[in-house]
């Protein structure tokens, strides 16, 4: 099982996408979050059809801090059920995995 991990999430503002990633940078809970967007996102919610513009961010961090990432994404976020969702990195360069381990938490 790898020891790393990539969470995304969405928010619905560029603000609220800064102020996921300041967090869980600024708590050691990821060493990377890097912001894409406006992407657009077209879903059903309650039986609708809807299209929304967001912000994906895409979180590294380690496997063991998956809990804690996803309990400040779901602390300040304004979605009712925000997408968070993992992804093992499987391989990656070893400076890379050696500065995300370092960044992190344990």
């Amino acid at each position: 099982m790898s020891e790393f991990i990539q969470v995304t999430t969405t928010a619905p503002s560029r603000e609220e996408a800064d102020r996921i990633a300041q967090t869980l940078v600024e708590r050691r809970l990821a060493a990377c979050v890097q912001i894409a967007g406006p992407v657009e996102s077209f879903y059903r919610w309650k039986g609708a059809l809807e299209r929304s513009t967001e912000w994906l961010c895409l979180i590294k961090t380690r496997r063991a801090n998956y809990a804690a990432v996803e309990a400040a994404i779901r602390a300040g976020h304004p979605y009712e059920v925000p997408e968070i969702i993992s992804f093992p990195i499987e391989a990656g360069s070893e400076p890379y995995l050696a500065w995300l381990r370092a960044e992190t938490a344990e």
